[in-house]
């Protein structure tokens, strides 16, 4: 069963789904906004794009967690998934679907996928000796553990030895698949560093894993054995499957794979890398079902340059931190400081600083200032002049005419922070360009005709700004084109991609005197820093 794709035409992505065994954190607001940013700007392009998300609520940690706190492990999921959906909507993020794994049609996609695998001969039973780290859900071999079988991404917790029947997933056999995969496509697994990573476990020797739990209830059962429960990662990882089905759609593989198969690209954080790009790949070809186009995995979080952790009560609650700042805040902060990829720092005097310099100061101030004048200068009109009327070699044409390829590509590659920096070096340079060209003076000299040049060209460049910025805050790039008299929301996806179609709208020069200009406002409030 192998689907082609138009990918031209259509764009799929998927978030982790996340566990539910606490509320949302820092980490996973990362990637879901960084998800949301990709997913916008392939609808700017005018793609049909599906931006998938969701909750993993099977497994031994959720049994666990809902057994703690004396409640069932349903009441629990159902009350942290809304969490996420919650959390979603305060920071603007707008995907198409929000897949639970406790859903019912999950169940019969997981068992349909299962009989595929197990008629391939791929799954077998055995006995599982080995070290288990239950907050990760996996199976973690002796070389892997620090000192005292403690987990190395949770150190402060001990793994757990178990020695059980399960069922296994032949993972071994697909070894030398995987490595002509990988070297087939070298970007299947970006960015390099985490590729690496996957090489160097895979050229080890791929042992097999299993995919069953026994004395678990809180799971699918395996329809081979009911005493067995499905692990965790066998389930979850199908959930991508599962959100692909309409609404309603009776929950078959053909049904699921019919329009956006295969996933253009998976989002992950960096530990849980090797079930995405390892484990995923093998189920799939065993499954004989074609390949996603990329996985990319990246860094993780750090405050104040200390991992955080609720014992180092350093914590960051998304939540707050959106109440306090807004969502256009958030969304710049995380996507323009931290290389997509590596580890990064969250410290608030920094978030402050960059945001009241390059939102408040760069951006805002240069539009309020620039609408002033033309008020003051041009009777509150854009000035009649033409993309023609400007010269090539204008400074910030110059600048404006190759922007919209260059951020193009920075999308494309993930590399928001710089989108960003290409973007706020249009923004500057357009500060510099009417501080040297003091539209004050000219006016008082009389040269009404270089005012206007200036105002519109710093106008202009203010307004490919905020299209080109808008994935990452479209709040903040809405408020931009209205005030410029454009009649467009970035939040209404569908009407966007027909209002403001990237082929024209990436270009400079599409201000024109029919626009209507609104009334100068500031677009973002100068953040104040908490008195100690």
């Amino acid at each position: 069963m192998n689907q082609v794709k138009k990918i031209e035409k259509t764009f799929a992505l998927t978030t982790p789904l996340y566990y539910v065994n606490d509320l949302p954190h820092i980490g996973s607001a990362y990637t879901t906004m960084a998800a949301d940013v990709v997913a916008r700007f392939h609808r700017l392009l005018g793609r049909r794009v599906l931006l998938i998300t969701g909750t993993d609520e099977h497994g031994l940690k959720i049994q666990q967690a809902a057994e703690s706190k004396g409640r069932s492990p349903q009441s629990l999921s159902d009350e942290m998934s809304a969490g996420f959906v919650s959390l979603w909507e305060l920071l603007n993020i707008q995907y198409d679907r929000f897949i639970r794994t406790t859903a019912p049609c999950h169940e019969a996609l997981v068992k349909e996928f299962f009989q595929r695998v197990w008629e391939a001969g791929d799954i077998y039973q055995g006995q599982q000796k080995g070290w288990y780290c239950v907050s990760c859900e996996e199976f973690k071999e002796e070389r892997e553990l620090l000192e005292g079988h403690r987990c190395p991404i949770h150190p402060n917790k001990e793994v757990e030895w178990r020695d059980e029947q399960n069922y296994f997933f032949r993972l071994s056999k697909y070894q030398e698949k995987l490595q002509a995969l990988y070297q087939s496509q070298p970007d299947f697994i970006q960015p390099a560093s985490r590729r690496n990573e996957v090489l160097n476990f895979v050229n080890q020797g791929l042992q097999d894993f299993s995919i069953s739990r026994v004395n678990i209830d809180w799971g699918f059962p395996v329809p081979v054995d009911p005493n067995h429960t499905f692990y965790v990662w066998f389930d979850a990882l199908l959930g991508y499957l599962t959100a692909l089905l309409e609404p309603d759609e009776e929950p078959t593989l053909e049904n699921a794979l019919a329009k956006w198969w295969p996933i253009n690209l998976h989002l992950i954080g960096k530990d849980i890398l090797r079930f995405h790009a390892v484990y995923w790949p093998a189920m799939l070809m065993s499954a004989r079902l074609s390949l996603p186009g990329r996985v990319f995995g990246h860094g993780f979080l750090t405050k104040d340059g200390q991992k955080m952790g609720k014992t180092l009560g350093n914590t960051l609650d998304p939540i707050a931190l959106v109440e306090r700042y807004g969502s256009d805040a958030i969304r710049y902060y995380f996507l323009k400081e931290i290389e997509f990829g590596k580890d990064g720092d969250f410290n608030e005097s920094r978030f402050i600083n960059v945001l009241n310099a390059d939102l408040a100061n760069d951006l805002g101030n240069l539009l309020n200032r620039t609408l002033n004048m033309v008020k003051k200068y041009c009777a509150g009109n854009v000035p009649p002049v033409t993309n023609e009327d400007i010269p090539l070699e204008h400074p910030l044409k110059s600048i404006g005419l190759r922007l919209g390829e260059q951020v193009k590509n920075t999308y494309e590659a993930l590399t928001f922070n710089q989108a960003c920096e290409a973007v706020l070096s249009l923004v500057q340079a357009s500060n510099k360009f009417i501080d040297e060209q003091a539209p004050w003076s000219l006016y008082k000299q009389g040269q009404q005709q270089a005012v206007e040049q200036v105002l519109y060209a710093v106008l202009e460049s203010v307004r490919l700004a905020a299209y080109l910025l808008s994935p990452v805050i479209p709040n903040i790039s809405s408020d931009i084109y209205q005030q410029l008299g454009f009649g467009i929301d970035f939040n209404e996806q569908i009407k966007t991609a027909i209002n403001a179609p990237f082929a024209i709208h990436r270009t400079w020069g599409v201000l024109t005197n029919q626009q209507k200009l609104g009334e100068p406002r500031p677009i973002f409030q100068r953040i104040e820093p908490p008195k100690n």
